[in-house]
């Protein structure tokens, strides 16, 4: 849960009004119980409320109560989005934190708390319609092809072969346990991704190898619950760690500016569709709730379908 909320509002002597800071707890306490939302979800929502509701404290010029939040019309939230914009706020990042706040005051009215439908009646920025950039298939390989030379050359290079091999994001990786180790005789991984949908995500014999070669060096106790993946002095990896070591091979291997860690997830998905795979299959294999967030993956691979309708058409 949360807890920074309270804390970063009280900084300056003017902390929520007591019934406000009460909705909001509850709020987020329904998302991470009875929604089933990550905690990274949690999180982003409790920062995008934290950061109206400083805004709106500023604005006001007191703590803000939930009598507030039942008069802020139009005006104020266009002001917000304004303020947003001015501190270099993206159009996606801006959508994202109105959808939270919409999810807010939704959940007041539902539960009877407060009611205020402004935030249902403001229009979304335009989000830019933004395609995956996948490494080629060469490039995939160097990049999980690195030699090892020692347990953390051993274990990022097993991290990332789960990344492009099983198509998993860099929170699924990094959440494994011990106990969960993908290494010979565990071909699949059973995995809880956004939103709590559960999949089955197959695991190469390279990876596997990989993970098991990673066992052997790793100079940690790793008991069966607690995480598989450790820093250098024993704690949970960071994805943070990764993401450099993804800087790194950028400039050895002369990568460009898009291959992150994620990029080897779309590498995965990019990869299986030019080989012919199943759209509804790669949509199980990456966990998406929607087919229509896994049909993005087409209009990256234009060559196969153009070659598909060159050779299907009739008239073609």
């Amino acid at each position: 849960m949360p807890t920074t909320l309270d804390q970063v509002l009280a900084d300056d002597g003017l902390p929520l009004a007591q019934d406000l800071g009460a909705a909001a707890r509850a709020w987020l306490d329904a998302l991470l119980h009875g929604r089933d939302a990550s905690d990274h979800t949690v999180a982003a929502y409790e920062r995008d409320l934290r950061q109206f509701l400083a805004w709106l404290r500023h604005d006001l010029g007191h703590a803000p109560c939930l009598a507030d939040l039942a008069h802020v019309n139009a005006k104020r939230v266009r002001a917000f989005m304004a303020a947003r914009r001015r501190d270099g706020i993206s159009s996606r990042s801006l959508a994202r934190t109105l959808s939270a706040l919409r999810t807010f005051f939704r959940w007041l009215e539902a539960q009877e708390i407060a009611r205020n439908r402004t935030f249902q009646q403001v229009n979304l920025p335009k989000v830019p319609h933004g395609i995956p950039k996948p490494l080629t298939v060469e490039k995939a390989a160097r990049v999980v092809g690195e030699p090892v030379d020692d347990w953390i050359d051993a274990r990022d290079a097993a991290v990332l072969l789960l990344l492009y091999g099983s198509g998993l994001r860099i929170s699924e990786a990094l959440g494994l346990t011990r106990a969960q180790a993908p290494v010979t005789g565990r071909d699949v991984l059973r995995i809880v991704g956004k939103g709590g949908k559960e999949r089955l995500s197959p695991v190469l014999p390279i990876a596997q190898d990989a993970v098991s070669r990673y066992l052997a060096l790793c100079p940690h106790v790793l008991p069966p619950q607690e995480p598989l993946f450790r820093g250098e002095k024993g704690g949970p990896l960071s994805p943070r760690i990764i993401q450099l070591r993804m800087q790194t091979l950028r400039v050895n291997l002369a990568l460009p500016e898009t291959a992150t860690p994620h990029a080897l997830r779309h590498s995965f998905a990019t990869h299986l569709l030019s080989a012919g795979a199943d759209l509804r299959q790669i949509q199980e294999l990456l966990g998406h709730a929607s087919l229509s967030t896994t049909q993005v993956y087409t209009e990256v691979d234009r060559d196969r379908l153009l070659a598909v309708y060159d050779k299907a058409h009739p008239r073609a």
